[in-house]
Order: C-alpha cells, then sequence, then structure tokens
C-alpha cells in the first residue's frame, strides 16, 4: 500500500487509438518525475508489436514504461491479473516519490486498476464458474459473451467480449439471483485519487489519423508478423489474436484474402473501435478534454490543472 509520507494521486492519460497518448505520456513523465503503467490488452503480449504500436525501444529510453511485453503470446491474460500487476507498480511508483501515468486505451483496463467494485452481494457459485470454464475452453469466450447478450445486453454492451471474469460474474448474477447484472448499482471506489486527460480531436482527423497508422503497420511488415507468430505455434484463436489488427490478418491468411482487403477491414474495425472507447472514457469519473495545437501546451495546461488543486 502507499505510505504516507508519498504522493497520494495517479494522473490518466487515455483515448481513443491514434489520439496521440504515448507522446503526450512520455512528455508529462519527464516534466513531473512520472513513470508509465501501460493500459493496453494486447500491448501487453510478448512479440505483438507492429500491429500494437507499442511505444518504441527509443520511446522506452525516454520514459519507464510498465505493463508491456508481461505476457507469453500463447497464454490467457485476465483482467484480474492485470490489476494485481499493475496495482503492484502502481504503489511502488507512489512509494518511491514518483507519479503513476496509466496511459492507455482499454477502458476495463483503467477501471480494474482505479476501482474496487463491488458487483452487488451475490455470492460466489463454484459449479456455475466451472461450467463457464468449460465453455470458454471448447467454445471460446465469445459463446459467453452472446448468452450474456440475450439474458443482460445493457450489461453485455459495456463489456469486453474478451473480458471473461466480468462476462462470467454477470451471468453468475443473472444464474444465481434471476437479477441481471445491469439492475445492480456497483459501488465504484477509487483506490487513489486521480486526474484524468483525453484529447479532444475531431472525428474525420482522428480517423485519418487512424488509416494512416494501419498503412504505415502493413508498410512494417503486420503481415509478415502474424504469419511467423502462427508459424511459431501461436493459435489462431489465443487470446492474443483477437486484438484488432492482429484478428483480421489471421483471418485473412486462412481465407486467403488480399492484403488490401484485409487493410481495409482493419482499418474499419479500428475506427469503429474508436468509436467505442470514445463513449466509455466519457463515463470515467471527471476526465478533462484538451484541445493543444503543441505538446508543450497540453503538458503545461495538465500540471496547471494538477498543481493549482494539488501541492506537494
Amino acid at each position: 500500500m502507499v505510505q504516507k509520507n508519498s504522493l497520494n494521486f495517479a494522473l490518466v492519460i487515455c483515448g481513443p487509438t491514434g489520439s496521440g497518448k504515448t507522446e503526450l505520456a512520455i512528455k508529462l513523465a519527464n516534466a513531473l518525475n512520472g513513470e508509465i503503467i501501460s493500459a493496453d490488452s494486447i500491448a501487453i503480449y510478448k512479440g505483438l508489436n507492429i500491429g500494437t504500436a507499442k511505444p518504441s525501444d527509443y520511446e522506452r529510453t525516454l520514459a519507464v514504461h510498465h505493463m508491456i511485453d508481461v505476457a507469453e503470446t500463447s497464454k490467457e491474460f485476465s483482467v484480474a491479473e492485470y490489476k494485481d500487476m499493475a496495482r503492484n507498480f502502481l504503489y511502488d511508483i507512489l512509494n518511491r516519490g514518483k507519479i503513476p501515468i496509466i496511459c492507455g486505451g482499454t477502458g476495463y483496463y483503467i477501471d480494474a486498476l482505479l476501482y474496487d467494485f463491488s458487483y452487488g452481494n451475490c455470492p460466489k457459485n463454484e459449479e456455475f464458474r466451472n461450467s463457464c470454464d468449460k465453455i470458454a475452453e471448447e467454445f471460446g469466450v465469445e459463446t459467453l459473451y452472446k448468452k450474456l447478450q440475450d439474458v443482460d445486453p445493457i450489461t453485455a454492451k459495456i463489456l469486453h467480449p474478451n473480458d471473461k471474469m466480468r462476462i462470467v460474474r454477470a451471468l453468475e448474477i443473472y444464474e444465481t439471483t434471476g437479477v441481471k447484472k445491469s439492475d445492480i448499482t456497483d459501488e465504484k471506489t477509487p483506490i487513489i485519487p486521480f486526474y484524468a486527460f483525453s484529447y479532444d480531436i475531431e472525428r474525420d482527423v482522428l480517423y485519418d489519423r487512424i488509416n494512416r497508422r494501419v498503412d504505415k503497420m502493413f508498410d512494417c511488415g503486420l503481415m509478415s508478423e502474424v504469419q511467423s507468430l502462427l508459424d511459431g505455434g501461436v493459435l489462431p484463436d489465443c487470446q492474443s489474436m483477437q486484438g484488432i489488427g492482429y484478428k483480421e490478418v489471421v483471418e485473412g491468411i486462412i481465407n486467403g484474402y488480399s492484403q488490401e482487403e484485409i487493410k481495409e477491414t482493419v482499418k474499419r474495425n479500428t475506427r469503429r473501435y474508436a468509436k467505442r472507447q470514445i463513449t466509455w472514457f466519457k463515463k470515467l469519473e471527471g476526465i478533462e478534454y484538451i484541445k493543444s495545437t503543441t505538446i508543450e501546451n497540453s503538458v503545461n495546461y495538465i500540471k496547471e490543472r494538477i498543481y493549482g488543486n494539488t501541492k506537494n
């Protein structure tokens, strides 16, 4: 836990893919004596580099990054595992007198790191959980997600299709009590005060950035990277292969689609994902949207917002 004489807040830099989070987080880490905790559900995997737009080796020399390349490509990595590992880094950074800067676009990772959830008072049902594990193992997490869409579409809409832990918990609540998870008011209790910021970018500008980023990924060898992973034994249905960019390439390779067809599908799905990210982060407590012509102005604005209210 956090020591009494340490800093007691975190900084969150979030938003849709392609919005400039990485550069801003690095600049802030240098300006505020901070370290970055990545909140990206694909960047956690080793070997997934081109399609994740991870910070480059050079960028990682500019600021300390955590929660990148921490999971094996062929293994599942749960939200609970992310929370436990990332919180250890969070408390360690705080206790060393630095500011943790949580940077990423995976909303449910950020929520898991920042909040403790009650999930109602429904007790665990181990028999039901075991049955869900078997279904997920045999048919994939998507089968559980589709079942949740049938019984509780409101909860399904706000959960990520790969978030097995929360999908099972929502199904468990309904199975055990007959009450939908969406009808239960969860208490969201922050484990630490935080400031959250996101760039306010015009939709057409964002989509243009996304399209150009995807073009660059393919130019840098995304197809070859995915093929190499498959040749190395990573199965097409692995959790790591479900990320946008990887899933489409895998399907394209299997079905014999052209690179141009695959690329356009990645662009479309990335734009759709960005739209969902924007919707998710609007619900983040106290989030502020910033518009700036320069990175320096953005950094200065955030410094003023933080230290105008928090003195150390």
